[in-house]
């Protein structure tokens, strides 16, 4: 795991390299990479590094050249399958200095070109300069799990950094609010195509090489997943073997390390087959790392202590009160680049900090839900579409109507209105208001009342789900459940993958995803929808494969999803955050709310109504805006908790 960055001038530009540009840029991610860092400068290209040295600690310096000095790579990841290369590599006639996984990655675009990402398997963001052919390469692994952003200036210059903030601290960009992404941000925690909040900034797509030469870019995809099933189908017994015996090689490969690794157990059943799996593949007790917070509904230690006990591993944990939280937020709002999607960011930086001090790579649990169907949206979308089309069918529009007004009016127990109003009995049977309205945070109708008439102006017509909506018209998915998987790998899962990434970077470790090789999300994604979700079980051929090795109340058990009981703090002594962050003059000067609406969410939110989800993405909003625009900065960027904490 390290950190990147580049600057790339074309030949017309009017520019010189700025080194102390990048070194800027270089040293604002050296929690990235503590451990080393390092620059290369050409008269057209600059390339800047930190390093957290994972394999081959001594000799991986970077950048690192090619035998004649031709080829430059700056690269952050894991290339699991590097050793397997290398015997080819150097029968080819290449000569390594490293042990390095990076070496790898030059000498085979030696012999392939562009074409050697679709042999490294891991985890995986580079920068490549073939000096001889005036080319940049930047190449993002095929599920995202590393990140890459880039800018592009008017005269051609290419700005490239695994965090933002690098291209704001260099003046690559001005901090703006990227208005054409404000509807999809607020509709889905994050944007779901490559397009960021801030104006000019861009993410290299999963699965894709950025081609640079004299200013013109160039996106290829290189990968995309396939949920085609498959001509020979398998049975049962048969696919779940195939599955846990990838699954397995997935853990195996990611123990590929010079340095202590652990794995963050929640006690859910992804991490806990994680476990399970690597507790017969090394010696000596497993470290495992546990948070909750002390209020019993958002509290799993029980589960993570079962299946620590279960296993035999080194097991540590830590509970972070209220006030930690909000006191953290904002250097942590820094630390991601964007408003923090979900509020489970904040708890993943102190276990990422309490795992720090006794290993350097953790393994996690991500993207298993969106291989496997995890969440109970899908079986609840799949319902309310099938019995909403035989509804609209069966019952007259007027008597439709009827109910939709008494839903509407609140004339039932308003937490039976609420929970009527996202089923069929309401909504139309169709995905933008079945699947996206419904689990939006805040929905288009929603929107229309949330932005100012200014703002809504700037936003344009592109709306809320369009990139969503892009990603399943890209992908071969025929049925509605795996669409809305495919929907999921590309928004929802970015975001998890994006807050994994920064939040155990800001603790200066190294998260990995076995979930996420991608041999195993080819084959998961072929599987039969049964394997996946069979009624209301999800992950279903997860369990099956796991199911003697893990004890039963984990496999029974409730998908909890790493609760964080803002909606009690918000209304109690912690009140004052949204004082602060949502209605403060400052906050409402800016614009871009209507105001009216706000006040009225805080006052149903006091009043007992659940919005604390919508209030957590305008308190971020407010927040991401003083830290980068009002250039708060991560120095100033503790929050005023002694001030917003209310008496009880």
């Amino acid at each position: 795991m390290c950190g990147i960055c580049g600057i790339a001038l074309p030949r017309t530009s009017r520019r010189e390299i700025d080194e102390a540009a990048l070194i800027s840029m270089r040293d604002s991610l050296v929690h990235r990479g503590p451990d080393d860092r390092g620059s290369y400068f050409d008269s057209a290209v600059a390339l800047g590094h930190r390093r957290l040295s994972i394999v081959d600690v001594g000799g991986g310096h970077q950048p690192m050249t090619n035998e004649d000095g031709t080829i430059w790579i700056s690269f952050n990841g894991e290339i699991y399958n590097h050793r397997e290369l290398r015997p080819a590599l150097e029968s080819a006639g290449h000569h390594y200095r490293s042990n390095s996984d990076t070496e790898t990655i030059i000498h085979l675009y030696e012999e392939q070109g562009e074409r050697a990402v679709e042999l490294l398997r891991g985890m995986f963001a580079f920068a490549l300069w073939d000096e001889k052919r005036g080319v940049l390469l930047l190449a993002r692994d095929r599920l995202g799990i590393k990140p890459l952003y880039y800018s592009v200036s008017d005269d051609g210059t290419l700005w490239f950094a695994s965090e933002i903030k690098a291209l704001v601290e260099a003046g690559a960009v001005k901090p703006e609010v990227n208005y054409e992404s404000l509807a999809d941000y607020t509709a889905n925690r994050g944007t779901s195509d490559e397009q960021t909040l801030f104006r000019g900034v861009r993410r290299v797509p999963p699965g894709h090489v950025l081609k640079w030469k004299d200013g013109h870019v160039e996106l290829r995809s290189y990968w995309s997943l396939s949920y085609e099933p498959d001509d020979d189908p398998l049975n049962e017994a048969q696919y779940v073997s195939r599955f846990r015996e990838l699954f397995y090689e997935s853990v195996r490969l990611r123990l590929m390390a010079d340095v202590p690794l652990g794995v963050f157990l929640s006690g859910g059943i992804d991490s806990s087959a994680i476990v399970a799996a690597m507790s017969e593949m090394v010696d000596g007790p497993i470290k495992t790392f546990s948070v909750a917070f002390a209020e019993r509904e958002a509290n799993e230690l029980e589960y993570a202590r079962m299946v620590a006990q279960e296993f035999g591993t080194d097991h540590h944990e830590v509970l972070v009160s209220p006030r930690q939280f909000f006191e953290a937020l904002p250097s942590l709002v820094f630390q991601e680049d964007e408003p923090i999607a979900h509020a489970s960011s904040v708890p993943l930086h102190f276990v990422s900090r309490l795992a720090a001090e006794h290993v350097k790579v953790v393994l996690t649990g991500e993207g298993s839900d969106e291989l496997l169907a995890g969440y109970g949206k899908y079986g609840k979308t799949l319902y309310n579409r099938a019995l909403g089309r035989i509804y609209q069918g069966a019952i007259p529009a007027t008597l439709r109507r009827l109910l939709r007004r008494i839903i509407d009016d609140r004339r039932l127990a308003s937490t039976v209105a609420r929970k009527l109003s996202r089923t069929f009995l309401y909504l139309k049977p169709e995905i933008n208001e079945i699947y996206f309205d419904n689990f939006s945070v805040f929905s288009r109708e929603m929107q229309s009342r949330l932005f100012t008439a200014e703002t809504l102006e700037r936003m344009g017509a592109r709306g809320p789900y369009a990139g969503l909506r892009e990603a399943i018209s890209r992908s071969d998915a025929k049925s509605l459940l795996n669409q809305l998987l495919a929907a999921d790998m590309k928004s929802y899962l970015q975001e998890l993958l994006m807050k994994q990434d920064q939040m155990s970077m800001s603790a200066s470790i190294e998260s990995r995803v076995p979930f996420l090789d991608h041999k195993l999300a080819e084959f998961a994604a072929r599987l039969p929808e049964r394997m996946k979700l069979r009624g209301l079980t999800t992950k279903y051929i997860l369990r099956r494969a796991m199911r003697d090795r893990l004890p039963k109340p984990i496999l029974s058990r409730r998908k909890m999803g790493f609760p964080v009981p803002l909606a009690s703090w918000l209304r109690g002594r912690f009140s004052g955050v949204i004082d602060e962050y949502v209605l403060d003059e400052r906050a409402s000067a800016r614009g871009i709310f209507n105001k009216d609406f706000v006040a009225n969410l805080v006052a149903r939110h006091q009043a007992g109504e659940d919005h604390s989800e919508r209030l957590w993405s305008l308190i971020n909003f407010e927040i991401w805006q003083r830290q980068f625009f009002d250039r708060e900065g991560a120095a100033n960027s503790k929050m005023r908790a002694l001030a917003v904490e209310q008496a009880l």
